[in-house]
Parts: structure tokens; C-alpha cells; sequence
């Protein structure tokens, strides 16, 4: 990885997206696919910093335009893997010998994402592993490209995003990338979240081999699965089961754990052939303090009584909400949108009428960043939660949150 050079590459991509929306703020027309199109073989390239803000610009698709969000959602499953040459000297940088502890390694990977990649390998006594390695030379450059990725996060002024907002996004993505380079901390959370959900039989974690493991490495035990993002026309059943299992690791990773497994992109879920939930990786952990949680849950409650005000005053409790002037009708508008969900018995994920409401309040919202300024503290653990909903629709998950939620309100009440 040459720094110039992708610092190059970083402020073209940069300076073809501001254009795009540049034209789009002064009336014209940008043309999203051919930007996604250059964003995606650019970034699958570089990886890194740039391609995981993607990834997770990726998940905010009820925002995007339809088919620049298309496009960046490639980059979760169809990113250019990098050369097995290069991957080969960080194999052997670590192991030494690869014939003297794997019979075979495949080249070419089954998982790219943005700071690594899998590959399927086979001990000497002939048990089926998984190795994670991370891009070669990418720790030395990470800090000079999160420069850049900083530049770059100008442009969403473009947005109408606050400088707030934005500030607060790039800190969250520099702590989770710089946290997703220690495989050691990943390979202690497998560890731990294997122990802590035993008890739940629809869940499948990986189990992490140590010994095989090494900075640069993270090597687990196989898991076969079908990925999340090739569920959709699966047996309804299946996805039933699916959607329960996930809703009920949620609950009980926030409610009585206190932490969250905090990439929730659909790459990182697979259905193993008994139809359990499996769970790939936990390189970004984080925990969620208890005020934290019953400050939302106090927006919840609010949120379906309808009640503007309280959702409010919850929201400046949250320190989400700045400024002078409450946006009483934005806040109307959404627990409309949002209430459905939540009525008694089994409600359908998949009903595009909620979606379409909610794409449809974007517009007020962004008028309203002026307002609205969710805290640092809160945007990982919003995104993330907005991204276990977004899973849920593409299972079709039919859930009785009505159910779900009561005992939980009650819970933050006291």
C-alpha cells in the first residue's frame, strides 16, 4: 500500500462525489450509479478506512439515493479480494512453515471486507478451519488514511449534516477501526459472547483457536452457514426462526449484558444447516451503560403515546436535541410511522408502508439537523440498532414487539 498514492485515489473519489452533490444542491442531476460504480471498484481496491465508511453509509439505505445505495451495498458482498501473494507473507509472517501445519489453504477467499479477509484452510490432522488475515501494511497507513477520510467527510455539509454530526461519525469510525486491527480483543469477545450464550441453542458463535492466532491472524473453527443476504426467498419458517433468534440476542446482549455486538452489516450473519443463527464476527464490541438505555426507552414509551413533548424532553435528556424550537410536527410524523410496528401481535417487518413513511420524513429530518444532533455516545449505538431492524426486514420477521417491549418499558420506569 503506497500512502501517496492512495491519498491520491482517496481525494479523486472525494472530489467525484462532491461534484455529484454539488450539482444535486444546485438543481441538477448527478448520476448515483455511475458515483457508485467508481466508489465501489475504488474502495474494494484501496479498502481500509474509506471502503468502511461506505460499508456503513451502506446501511442508512432508506436515505440514500436508490441506486448509490445499491451500489455501496456491493461493497458487503462482492469486494475485490486481495492478491493471494500478498496474503501468503502475512500467512507466513505468522505461521513461518504453512505445509508444517496446513494440509491445504484455499487462495482465493470466501469473505472480503474492509480491513481483511477469510480463508478456508485445513489442519494436518484434518479439521476444517477459518483464518482471518488482516490486509497486509494496513495498520501503518490507517492513520494517514483516516486523514484523508476526514477530508473527505466534508462533503457531507453538502447534506446539511452538522459538522457536529459528521465530527462525531469519523471518531466512531476511527475508535471501531483502530479496534478492529487487535485480533486479540476479537478473539477474547468470541471467547466470551461463546460462554455467555450457551444457554441459547438457536445461536451458533465460532470458537476461537489461540494457539493458531497470532496479531495478524484470528484463526476459529469452521461454521458452515448461507449468508443473511441469501435468505430472502429461503423457507418462511427458516427465516422465522432466524428473526426470533436475532431479536432475542439483542435484548439480552443490551438488557442484561450491556453490550452490543456493534456491526450489524447482514456479512457478518449466516443460518448454519440446522437453521440456527450464526454469528461470524465480533471485532467491534461495545458496551451500552444502563442510563443510556433507559433514556431510550423513555423515547420509546413517549414515541408511541404519540406524546410530542415527552418525545422532547427525551430527546434533549439523550442530548439529541439542540437549538431553540422544538420540531413538534417531525416528531408527530414519526411515531406514525413508527407505531405500527409496535401494535399488538405479530407485526410484518417487511411492510413497505412503514418503509415508504420513513423514507418519506428523510427530507424534514435533514431540515431539522439544525435541531437534531444526536451525541457521539448514541450514533454507533443507533446505527447498529438501525442496522439489526434493516436485517430483520430482510427476513421478513413477523414479531410481536408490542410484547417484546412491555416489560422493558416497565423496566426503565423504575
Amino acid at each position: 500500500m503506497r500512502e501517496r498514492g492512495r491519498t491520491r485515489r482517496l481525494l479523486g473519489l472525494g472530489a467525484r462525489t462532491g461534484g455529484a452533490l454539488l450539482r444535486t444542491r444546485l438543481g441538477g442531476q448527478a448520476d448515483w450509479r455511475a458515483l457508485g460504480e467508481a466508489l465501489f471498484e475504488g474502495l474494494s481496491e484501496l479498502k481500509g478506512p474509506a471502503m468502511k465508511l461506505a460499508q456503513i453509509m451502506a446501511q442508512w439505505d432508506d436515505l440514500l439515493p436508490p441506486d448509490l445505495a445499491d451500489e455501496l451495498a456491493r461493497l458487503q458482498r462482492q469486494a475485490e479480494p486481495m492478491p493471494w501473494a500478498s496474503i501468503r507473507e502475512t500467512l507466513v509472517a505468522q505461521y513461518g512453515d504453512l505445509d508444517a501445519h496446513f494440509r491445504d489453504i484455499e487462495r482465493r477467499p470466501f469473505a472480503s471486507a474492509s480491513m481483511g479477509q477469510v480463508h478456508r484452510a485445513v489442519t494436518r490432522g484434518g479439521e476444517t478451519l477459518v483464518l482471518k488475515v488482516q490486509y497486509p501494511g494496513l495498520a501503518e497507513v490507517l492513520e494517514s488514511d483516516l486523514v484523508q477520510v476526514r477530508r473527505l467527510m466534508r462533503l457531507g455539509r453538502w447534506l446539511r449534516v452538522p459538522q457536529a454530526r459528521l465530527d462525531a461519525l469519523f471518531e466512531e469510525l476511527a475508535a471501531s477501526l483502530r479496534g478492529e486491527l487487535d485480533y486479540h480483543a476479537e478473539a477474547e469477545a468470541l471467547a466470551r459472547y461463546r460462554a455467555r450464550y450457551a444457554h441459547l441453542d438457536a445461536l451458533v458463535i465460532p470458537e476461537p483457536l489461540p494457539e493458531l492466532s497470532g496479531p495478524r491472524v484470528l484463526a476459529m473453527r469452521h461454521v458452515a452457514g448461507t449468508p443473511l443476504r441469501e435468505l430472502e426467498g429461503a423457507d418462511a419458517e427458516v427465516r422465522q426462526r432466524l428473526a426470533t433468534a436475532l431479536a432475542d440476542w439483542l435484548t439480552e446482549e443490551l438488557f442484561t449484558h450491556g453490550e452490543l455486538h456493534a456491526d450489524p452489516h447482514a456479512g457478518n450473519f449466516a443460518a448454519d444447516p440446522q437453521g440456527r443463527l450464526v454469528i461470524y464476527d465480533l471485532g467491534a464490541v461495545i458496551p451500552v451503560p444502563e442510563a443510556r438505555l433507559v433514556a431510550m426507552m423513555r423515547l420509546l414509551e413517549a414515541t408511541l403515546a404519540g406524546d410530542p413533548l415527552a418525545m422532547d424532553e427525551a430527546l434533549l435528556a439523550l442530548g439529541g436535541r439542540q437549538g431553540q424550537g422544538a420540531p413538534l410536527s417531525l416528531y408527530r410524523e414519526a411515531a406514525e410511522a413508527v407505531t405500527p410496528l409496535f401494535r399488538p401481535g405479530a407485526q410484518d417487518f417487511a411492510d413497505v408502508r412503514i418503509h415508504r413513511r420513513l423514507r418519506e420524513l428523510s427530507p424534514k429530518v435533514w431540515a431539522a439537523m439544525d435541531r437534531l444532533q444526536p451525541p457521539a455516545d448514541t450514533l454507533l449505538l443507533s446505527r447498529t440498532l438501525n442496522g439489526h431492524y434493516w436485517n430483520l426486514v430482510r427476513l421478513g420477521a413477523r414479531l410481536d414487539m408490542h410484547a417484546r417491549t412491555r416489560p422493558l418499558l416497565a423496566w426503565a420506569r423504575h
